[in-house]
């Protein structure tokens, strides 16, 4: 068979593996589609929540932990919105629903979701901070694009089990970047099949673009103002610091892509040390959830 047929089967099995996910909560649905707005209201975010008895919970937890430092436990979750507020409240949901998706997946041996989710997690929550303090295009766009950068990485494991052995193998052999040996493995990386994911998902296309470019920022023509630095770079940025962490899908992305905190620290400047002691907070209390 022809490489570029393989090549093409490859990306069907990728995209028939989307038809296998658990399928999105009611409540995750209506969350995806108020990405974009920024008229959604505490009621309206407050009303779906209640709907779910497992996100209610959780919701409470995160608000009664430490990060928020209450001195009375908050018991309603109406109370829990105005406290957290739209965009934290976004976040959480999204974060908890979408990592709640992934555990409930048959994944190879050798896959770590606990990892995948924990890693997901921090890049997006680093990269909602960075645009906090920088101009970023389509700032509202960072949280998710950084939670699903990595969703390719996922449907590779799930939907072509073998050739991620394969894919695994050649990237502990080969001493190639993980998107090299993905590439040369299937002829597609996991950045791309993430794009294509959030396409089927009508994603706003800004978190799409930054998706598909996390690993090669310069080659997004995405248009900037003055001043301004595309949110592909920024998701790039927060990928590589979390991976300098130590916080990895794998190990061997420590060993072999040597994971720079520079770009991090050239894109925030002085706002470097107070965004990083943010994350630790927040990462802190997110993390007891996955």
């Amino acid at each position: 068979m022809p490489a570029s047929l393989t090549q093409n089967n490859y990306k069907e099995q990728l995209l028939a593996g989307l038809g296998r996910l658990p399928p999105f909560s009611p409540t995750l649905n209506r969350v995806l589609a108020s990405l974009g707005r920024e008229d959604v209201s505490f009621s309206y975010l407050a009303e779906l929540i209640e709907k779910d008895t497992v996100l209610a919970g959780n919701i409470l937890k995160l608000v009664n932990s430490a990060l928020y430092n209450r001195r009375a436990e908050i018991s309603s979750i109406r109370y829990a919105v105005t406290l957290l507020g739209v965009n934290k409240l976004r976040n959480a949901v999204l974060s908890m629903s979408v990592a709640r998706m992934w555990t409930a997946m048959k994944t190879p041996p050798g896959w770590s979701t606990k990892e995948f989710n924990m890693h997901s997690v921090a890049v997006a929550v680093l990269s909602d901070l960075m645009v906090q303090r920088v101009p970023v295009t389509y700032q509202e766009g960072a949280f998710a694009g950084g939670l699903l950068h990595d969703l390719g990485r996922l449907l590779i494991a799930t939907s072509l089990p073998g050739e991620y052995t394969r894919i695994m193998k050649l990237y502990d052999e080969s001493g190639k970047s993980l998107w090299e040996c993905e590439r040369d493995a299937i002829g597609i990386d996991h950045a791309e099949v993430s794009a294509l994911a959030l396409v089927s998902w009508n994603l706003p296309r800004p978190i799409r673009t930054a998706v598909r470019f996390h690993h090669a920022p310069d080659e997004d023509t995405t248009a900037v103002e003055n001043g301004e630095t595309r949110l592909s770079a920024a998701v790039a940025a927060a990928n590589h610091y979390i991976n300098h962490l130590g916080i990895c899908v794998s190990p061997k992305n420590m060993e072999h892509d040597a994971p720079s905190p520079d770009a991090f620290l050239a894109l925030m400047g002085d706002s470097a040390e107070p965004v990083n002691a943010s994350f630790e907070q927040e990462f802190e209390a997110i993390k007891a959830f996955f």
